[in-house]
């Protein structure tokens, strides 16, 4: 599902700016931002989630970002983010290395304090935020590439920017079903272009081997929760070992394979109902849809999982959602669905 907001919808003037600082530091990270022109100022944000990983474009004003080590305490969603500069240019630095980064992409390290600078005019990035443990990159190894121009205009580099300015450009219309298929598309082409650029070191070590096996596993199981026939026989069948071996890959995980989906059944279907999007419908038709072929079983697991009924679950987000309603700015918050993406020049713009 995507997020498209444009800081028009806002109003005029600082109100621009402090909705643009309020939805970054909510909705992506904590970050301090600061402007020239906040009377001036304009922006808009597209935020796609992509399953396991979240791709966000953002297209301002010249902006200054920190990212200090209070701000890390207070947030840290633990992912390494690879950005593209479409527009304008970037000076970014993080780790005793600064970097003018235009067209090109960057890579950081959310855990860690940084700064930027947006300068000129309009900039356009295109940020994929990915969670450490999906790469099968050493972390050590990667940390020589933070706050680094990485080239976007040939090889790898140039497949992954061509690819992330179609998502941002035309995710928004796609179902979340898409999304999460083309999030492990966007996953593969990230960690080839960083381990290329980390000296593509031929075959990795067993460890790594085995820990990317174990992601492209579990990107599978997400992309496919929702057909009652997805089991561990299937997993191993599709990815060529043995039922064993699937077990075995799974030895040190908190979950076991089975355990892995359904949780993963569970916290879709836990979602769904806290939305609203399908109010309408019966909790058994949710349950069916996220692989549940039982209404009974899925309502004794939902329980022993969360401690409420499906019913209650719903019950309980529906009361809750008008206090939290009261508690913002309906035109900040303003979601414009499918409709096309603001321009902010004569220009074709990558994001909104």
């Amino acid at each position: 599902m995507g997020l498209l907001v444009a800081s028009d919808a806002v109003g005029a003037g600082e109100d621009r700016f402090e909705w643009f600082r309020e939805t970054v530091s909510d909705r992506l990270m904590p970050v301090s931002l600061e402007t020239s022109d906040a009377a001036g100022f304009r922006a808009g944000i597209t935020d796609l989630d992509l399953g396991v990983l979240r791709l966000t474009g953002v297209a301002c004003s010249p902006v200054l970002s920190r990212r200090t080590a209070t701000h890390v305490r207070r947030g840290d969603p633990e992912h390494v983010q690879l950005a593209l500069i479409a527009r304008g240019s970037l000076v970014i630095s993080q780790q005793h290395n600064e970097s003018l980064v235009a067209g090109g992409l960057v890579v950081t390290d959310t855990s860690r304090p940084s700064h930027a600078v947006r300068t000129g005019g309009l900039i356009e990035t295109l940020g994929l935020l990915i969670p450490r443990q999906d790469l099968a990159l050493n972390p050590d190894r990667l940390d020589c590439l933070l706050a680094r121009n990485l080239a976007a205009d040939e090889g790898s580099g140039a497949v992954l920017a061509d690819f992330l300015k179609s998502l941002v450009r035309r995710g928004p219309r796609c179902s979340p079903e898409e999304l999460r298929a083309m999030g492990s598309v966007a996953l593969d082409l990230a960690a080839a272009f960083l381990a290329r650029q980390l000296g593509d070191p031929g075959q990795a070590p067993a460890a790594a081997r085995a820990q990317e096996t174990l992601q492209r596993i579990h990107r599978f199981i997400e992309n496919n929760l929702g057909d009652p026939d997805l089991t561990p026989q299937v997993i191993a069948d599709r990815h060529n070992m043995s039922l064993r071996s699937l077990h075995a890959l799974f030895g040190d995980q908190s979950l076991t394979v089975s355990a892995r989906i359904r949780h993963g059944r569970l916290e879709r279907a836990r979602a769904e109902l806290a939305s609203g999007n399908r109010g309408g419908q019966p909790v058994q038709a949710i349950a069916a849809r996220w692989g549940f072929s039982s209404a009974t079983g899925f309502s004794r697991a939902f329980r022993e999982a969360y401690g409420v009924s499906p019913t209650e679950h719903r019950a309980i987000s529906r009361a809750a959602a008008p206090q939290h309603a009261g508690h913002t700015n309906p035109a900040r918050d303003a979601h414009h669905r499918g409709r096309p993406v603001p321009k902010f020049s004569g220009e074709d713009s990558t994001t909104a």
